[in-house]
């Protein structure tokens, strides 16, 4: 029963809204990302991805695998450069947020 008890508290908070980023915030810092990913997060360019309803974790892990050079693209290399987790996180919830 103890088990059962532990792995229901993790389950739960995994997936609290606790660990989100803040979707205001992301919105904020949203004006560099939406000269190529459109202000609303469809891109009107068709080789650029479309940010809109993308999943959190999704662009979260996007953003520091650009970041730490895991996935290379320069322009995307130094458009992250001067963010940080938290405004990674922000950014993630806002365009996952969005329709």
């Amino acid at each position: 029963m103890k088990k059962l008890t532990l792995a229901l508290a993790a389950t739960v908070m995994m997936a609290s809204p606790v660990f989100a980023g803040d979707a205001a915030a992301g919105k904020a810092k949203s004006m560099m990302c939406s000269a190529c990913h459109g202000a609303a997060g469809i891109s009107a360019v068709p080789t650029y991805p479309n940010l809109a309803g993308q999943k959190e974790a999704y662009l979260t892990k996007q953003l520091k695998d650009f970041k730490s050079g895991k996935r290379n693209d320069p322009t995307m290399k130094g458009m992250v450069a001067a963010l940080n987790d938290a405004d990674m996180a922000n950014l993630a919830a806002y365009y996952a947020g969005m329709k």
